[in-house]
């Protein structure tokens, strides 16, 4: 069997993994070396990513740093239990298509037409673009610019809505019936994020590049928090990132995720602390833990530690 040659999208100017990961990283997001590669190649070789890995390490963010270096409009879905393809795909809208029934009619009996010739009057303006409510997968195929679209969380939906996605995934299209197949001009770059709350389906996986995200080690949480806190010092960044790492290692509910180490350490520039020790870390402690129960297990395994001085 022929296998067409595929038409290569839109490289936004990379040309190389190397370059990417210099492009987010002046955009505010420092990738790892597999985070680059991936990304490049799904750009190249125009393939979703699905990114998968631990809530917070960065996977939406990925998105919308490729948003802001690319130029592109970010399109998100939000997936959620029950998101059906009124709401990801596309709607008619409905209030409006009556209004125009009515208005249709209104005029008919003005002119003395036949009632029975009313719905064939109207009928094909009533399924028109007019009257199509395009939601987020309908409006990134639709566009006549290029976007990232992102699909979040699609670990939530169920396997019904991931054959939804396969036509568009696979050929960037969608078919309406009343209107026909709508065909992309422009290729998006596509990222599906996932929990990895329960196993996705092979089609889906098929037809996407895989990255896994997970927290990174200490010495690189240090760099992304110093490149979103420049000033804050490197013996206190270093201490945050110590402290953060001990608080993942417990059976807390809710882990710290990146995004709180750099509120916490903007929280600690904002009070002036040049140091983090036990009065400090009890004082802000609620940066980093979410939960009740958490706020006890962390002070007495971690707060503790710091008062005597035996962290790490």
């Amino acid at each position: 069997m022929a296998i067409e040659p595929v038409t290569p999208p839109s490289f936004d100017g990379v040309e190389s993994a190397d370059a990417l990961a210099a492009g987010l990283e002046s955009v505010g997001y420092l990738p790892g070396e597999t985070t680059a590669l991936v990304s490049f190649l799904a750009m190249r070789l125009g393939k979703p990513i699905l990114v998968e890995g631990p809530a917070g390490v960065g996977k939406t963010e990925l998105a919308k740093a490729l948003s802001r270096f690319t130029g592109r409009e970010l399109i998100r879905l939000q997936c959620y239990e029950g998101v059906d393809e009124a709401k990801a795909l596309y709607e008619w809208n409905y209030k409006k298509q009556l209004l125009r029934i009515q208005a249709g009619s209104a005029q008919s009996e003005g002119s003395g037409t036949e009632s029975g010739g009313t719905w064939d009057s109207v009928q094909d303006n009533i399924f028109s673009e007019e009257f199509l409510l395009e939601r987020p997968l309908l409006r990134a195929i639709a566009s006549p610019e290029p976007v990232v679209l992102l699909i979040d969380e699609i670990d939530k939906t169920d396997h019904e809505f991931e054959a939804l996605l396969l036509e568009i995934l696979s050929d960037f299209q969608v078919s309406i019936p009343e209107l026909g197949v709508v065909e992309a001009t422009t290729h998006p770059i596509v990222l599906l994020t996932s929990n990895d709350s329960r196993e996705l389906t092979e089609a889906l996986k098929r037809r996407c590049l895989y990255l896994w995200l997970d927290y990174p080690d200490n010495a690189r949480e240090v760099e992304i928090v110093r490149l979103h806190v420049p000033e804050i010092d490197q013996q206190v960044a270093e201490r945050l990132v110590e402290v953060i790492d001990m608080v993942r290692q417990l059976d807390v509910k809710k882990p710290p995720s990146i995004s709180e180490s750099i509120d916490w350490a903007r929280t600690l520039m904002l009070l002036g602390a040049d140091q983090i020790d036990q009065k400090v870390f009890n004082d802000t402690m609620s940066i980093i833990v979410k939960h009740r129960t958490d706020l006890d297990l962390v002070a007495e395994r971690v707060g503790v530690k710091l008062g005597n001085g035996n962290l790490g």
